[in-house]
């Protein structure tokens, strides 16, 4: 049985998530620290919970989800892993911080990349890769189809959706996604967005003022 915990960080108020299993194992999730204070909290639940971290996953490279890239490689030795088309959004995040006021660590740049229908691991529990673009421009979500739920990061919320006003974004392309990608899932699959409260796929297909199913 996995296990999700999310934290709420920075100006943004990003959610973070830790996926852990039975023995311990952790995959960290868009680590969004920006601070000392919340560098301490994300510390402090893995050691009072005997988590050894194995892998660091972003679902996308905009400056709230990947502010804690740094802090989590020079803490547990993980590089990011990622879809090579977001490199382009990685790097822009050194020019954009400062447009925002925040302190922003470099993040290593991966040198193998994530793609679409892979399967990652957290301990013996199988999660699926799913390539959802639009919000940004090679968006992941990752979908745990045994326990039923999906790390969405930025492309479906709670009766919303990500923004399609930023560059490399794609309004139909989102919709598509999401139509194609998302609402193909059961409805009782758990999203677990990047802001905001978790929903579920069938509760957006019926209430969702953007895309319905």
């Amino acid at each position: 049985m996995l296990n999700i915990h999310v934290f709420t960080f920075n100006p943004f108020q990003e959610n973070t998530y830790l996926v852990y299993d039975e023995k311990g194992q952790c995959a960290i999730f868009d680590p969004g620290m920006s601070n000392p204070k919340e560098e301490q909290t994300f510390i402090s639940f893995i050691e009072q919970h005997k988590l050894v971290p194995i892998a660091l996953y972003n679902t996308h490279c905009h400056i709230d989800h990947v502010l804690g890239n740094r802090f989590v490689y020079e803490q547990f030795g993980l590089v990011p892993q990622l879809h090579e088309g977001e490199v382009p959004v990685l790097v822009s995040v050194d020019a954009r911080a400062p447009m925002f006021g925040i302190r922003y660590d470099t993040s290593p740049i991966p040198e193998t990349f994530l793609t679409e229908g892979q399967i990652i691991h957290v301990g013996e529990h199988a999660l699926q890769i799913l390539l959802v673009p639009g919000h940004s421009p090679a968006h992941l979500c990752f979908y745990c189809a045994t326990q039923q739920f999906l790390i969405g990061g930025d492309v479906l919320f709670r009766n919303s959706i990500g923004r399609t006003d930023l560059p490399g974004s794609n309004h139909q392309q989102l919709l598509d996604g999401i139509r194609e990608k998302i609402y193909s899932l059961s409805d009782e699959t758990v999203v677990y967005p990047g802001h905001g409260p978790s929903t579920t796929v069938g509760f957006e297909k019926t209430s969702n003022p953007f895309i319905r199913g």
